[in-house]
């Protein structure tokens, strides 16, 4: 099985790639994991993913990261798993009011790959294997920082957290029908700028604890 592990920086899979046992970048032949940075944004991960599907064909791409939380309730530092995407900033404001390519009719709600406007992971309930909270994701090219906007995104969508790339993700693996997984780890709170109240580098351990974890398990039963 030809596994890829891919985030925006290096930074974010980097203590998995010192700390991963060998045998699964060389000698196994029952799991094969590579790394890839895709950019930051929509825009860059797309052709990377892009790519990837096309050039390297892997059985399963794991996108990880770290996310900010619509959700208070959400610890920092939590591990979750992406469960549906959405795009949070493609339309336009108009009249006071937000308006997504749906809304506009420049796109059908259920064409694929979009499912009642959401890109969901069909694939979840197979790779979930360390069963993992589930959330609602939304991707922006532009981090939410208004108060405002922040409420219209979370009564429109009713997100759980807020990512930069997951849609693309879900977007190209849902056309080009490769399983994926998406584990991110709460490090802010959408909104919050005070950086000194973030857990960036918590939250990087802890998803990189949770990716070793899984590649055992993944290889365990493989």
């Amino acid at each position: 099985m030809r596994v890829i592990i891919t985030a925006s920086t290096v930074g974010e899979w980097m203590p998995t790639f010192v700390q991963l046992n060998k045998l699964y970048t060389g000698e196994s032949e029952r799991l094969k994991v590579q790394f890839y940075q895709s950019g930051v944004g929509m825009l860059s991960s797309a052709v990377a993913f892009t790519r990837l599907a096309l050039e390297d064909k892997p059985d399963l791409v794991i996108q990880i990261g770290i996310a900010g939380a619509f959700n208070k309730k959400l610890a920092l530092g939590k591990v979750v798993v992406v469960n549906e995407e959405i795009l949070g900033d493609i339309g336009v404001e108009e009249d006071g009011n937000w308006k997504d390519i749906f809304d506009l009719k420049l796109e059908k709600s259920s064409y694929h790959p979009f499912e009642k406007r959401k890109l969901p992971n069909p694939w979840l309930s197979k790779y979930n294997l360390l069963k993992l909270p589930e959330v609602n994701a939304i991707s922006v090219n532009e981090i939410s920082t208004n108060k405002q906007r922040i409420e219209v995104l979370s009564k429109k969508y009713k997100p759980t957290i807020e990512t930069m790339e997951g849609a693309a993700l879900h977007y190209v693996c849902r056309e080009t029908n490769i399983p994926f997984l998406q584990i991110r780890s709460i490090s802010n709170y959408v909104g919050e700028r005070d950086k000194s109240k973030w857990k960036i580098n918590h939250s990087i351990e802890q998803l990189n604890k949770t990716v070793l974890a899984y590649l055992e398990k993944l290889y365990s039963i493989k």
